[in-house]
């Protein structure tokens, strides 16, 4: 055995600091004497050397021993001969155990993130071939392009992800995240749904949770409380977990405590969420509690924003707001997504008078949740602060949007929807987001006339795409038929991609011919039945997912 599969296995065995020594040595003696050691030992021992800087967290020298040996790869590749080492018996590369270069590049991918540059992460992933490229470099990649926003990239990793491993849960949030539907996510698992027992309630988690991601928060908790009463999966921790969230989103504080409390006496070591958790605890008074819970998750990890999150909630709400500014910003350092961070920090700012610092902090919270009204709520009030009245007028009518979706989506509270809508189109007639919503209000009413004139009154003084399809819709339910193609037209000339308005013309067309119209529409409803037997046939819970699409809100 020579000294570099002494230095292989000790790296294998775990022994960093003691790989760090022995191969920083070997590679000063290779530098001063380079007939030392072969460029295939050359290689291993800088690859060796990079492990365990990245395990002691240098990343950035990891980085440059991880290149180092990259070209050294190169250059190897290039040469049939290794010259013979002094003192070990010659080898060629392919007779060695030499790391793989794709794991090279997925390390120096790591520490590019750790580093937060995540554009070089991309980049170095991107030059591995795509049959090359293992589930977990597609996962890395899915979540960089995320964030990055490149929106179609990621979809197609995450979809590489879940060809080879259907289970991978966290790649199906990542799609229903980007707006996938959640039929086409749940066809991704039928095949591995039916041949392991005991899987049947994946098709309803993914449901439950494209339910989630579309806003719908309602539906969302009854699903994942149909999921949490069934005996195998009752006391969850993610879903209880993910059940308090929904409960604070809709508004029910006090349900969302009382999951929370269950979750994390199920399991006392329990991070995710506790920083809501906090704010609720914090809002209603129960300091000592946020103090409590605030040591509790720093005995547990000091290296996750939740912790000082809570802390940074227990200084704000006793006024101390420097510290809370301070404890906020170290929980942004951590974990750059934490809305429950962002929102500390941005409250903080606020009343400390520096208003606008706070503005940026709320409008990245609302980037990272639009879902959410204490984001619109924070970001108002810092325009009202700094007197941007019309700013403030604009925010206000998103949150009350915002809220009316929510309302359509229960029967019981669609006057409250209308009432709100009509408070935002009072501020401001023309607003795009509210008309959309109204309108689609009127629809279910089959109120086409009034439909008609808000849209054309929206219409008077701009052009849009949506605007005047869902005008066209109306004038064809009233047999205006011409003039309906007029605006399907006139939506297809702002978007030639806008597939809606393009079926819009079709179906017109086709009752130009009621023979033909009659003929196609009987295909249709095969094609249809035959993509819900597919699902139906897998599972009786998937086979909701065909005929049951209005779910998640992308008709």
């Amino acid at each position: 055995m020579n000294v570099v599969e002494h230095v292989r296995e000790m790296a294998a065995a775990g022994l960093h600091s003691n790989v760090r020594l022995l191969s920083g040595l070997l590679l000063t003696m290779s530098g001063n004497n380079p007939e030392l050691f072969s460029p295939s030992q050359k290689y291993q021992l800088l690859v060796y050397h990079a492990d365990s800087l990245f395990h002691d967290k240098e990343y950035r020298n990891a980085v440059s021993k991880y290149t180092m040996a990259l070209q050294q790869k190169k250059a190897l590749s290039k040469t049939s001969k290794v010259r013979p080492s002094t003192g070990n018996a010659a080898s060629t590369p392919q007779s060695q155990c030499l790391p793989s270069e794709i794991e090279v590049k997925y390390k120096m991918a790591e520490c590019y993130t750790m580093l937060k540059q995540d554009k070089d992460a991309i980049a170095i992933l991107d030059g591995i071939p795509s049959r090359q490229r293992t589930p977990k470099i597609n996962m890395m990649l899915a979540n960089l392009y995320k964030k990055a926003g490149q929106e179609r990239s990621s979809v197609t990793s995450y979809k590489e992800v879940l060809r080879l491993c259907p289970l991978a849960l966290d790649a199906i949030l990542g799609l229903l995240s980007l707006s996938v539907r959640g039929a086409e996510v749940a066809s991704m698992t039928m095949n591995v749904i039916q041949s392991i027992p005991n899987l049947d309630w994946l098709s309803v988690w993914i449901k439950a949770y494209a339910f989630v991601h579309t806003g719908d928060n309602t539906r969302a908790i009854n699903t994942i409380c149909s999921l949490e009463k069934k005996s195998l999966l009752r006391d969850n921790v993610d879903l209880l977990g993910s059940l308090a969230d929904l409960y604070f989103r809709a508004g029910d504080n006090k349900n969302a405590i009382l999951k929370f409390e269950q979750a994390q006496m199920l399991d006392p070591y329990l991070i995710k969420g506790m920083d809501v958790y906090g704010y609720l605890l914090a809002r209603e008074g129960r300091l000592e509690d946020v103090e409590n819970l605030g040591c509790r998750l720093f005995n547990i990890s000091d290296q996750h924003a939740e912790p000082w999150v809570v802390s940074g909630c227990h200084s704000f709400y006793s006024k101390r707001y420097s510290r809370a500014l301070y404890l906020g910003a170290k929980a942004i350092q951590l974990n750059s997504n934490s809305v429950q961070a962002l929102l500390l920090k941005g409250a903080a700012l606020r009343n400390m008078g520096r208003v606008q610092e706070a503005i940026i902090h709320f409008r990245e919270a609302i980037r990272l949740a639009p879902c959410r009204l204490d984001c619109y709520e924070g970001l108002i009030e810092c325009y009202l602060a700094s007197n941007s009245i019309r700013e403030a007028m604009v925010m206000a009518n998103n949150t009350l949007t915002l809220l009316a979706t929510v309302c359509l989506e229960d029967p019981v509270t669609q006057e409250k929807a209308k009432t709100l809508l009509d408070k935002a189109l009072t501020q401001r007639p023309d607003y795009i987001k509210a008309v959309v919503k109204k309108a689609e209000l009127l629809s279910r009413e089959q109120k086409y006339d009034d439909g008609i004139a808000l849209l054309r009154n929206a219409l008077a003084n701009q052009s849009d795409c949506v605007l005047h399809r869902i005008l066209g819709d109306f004038l064809v339910a009233v047999n205006e038929y011409q003039e309906a193609m007029d605006q399907y037209s006139i939506a297809l000339s702002l978007d030639p991609n806008d597939q809606k308005s393009l079926e819009g013309m079709q179906k017109m067309e086709k009752e130009e011919s009621p023979t033909d119209a009659t003929q196609e529409e009987d295909v249709d409803d095969m094609e249809g039945s035959g993509e819900e037997g597919d699902l139906e046939g897998s599972d009786s819970e998937a086979a909701q997912w065909a005929d049951q699409e209005q779910w998640f809100g992308m008709q």
